[in-house]
């Protein structure tokens, strides 16, 4: 049981860093999928 305690501050750190830096990305990444989805309708204007 003692090697789950030190486990997990040693594992869940990172995850906990990644969900947050995911989370945060993520509405970038919707407007960049947006933005790539126009993209063949302003190029046909043009």
């Amino acid at each position: 049981m003692e090697s789950w305690v030190n486990w997990i501050p040693e594992v869940g750190f990172p995850i906990l860093v990644t969900f947050y830096l995911l989370h945060r990305i993520e509405k970038r990444l919707e407007e960049l999928n947006e933005s790539i989805l126009k993209l063949p309708k302003k190029i046909k204007i043009m």
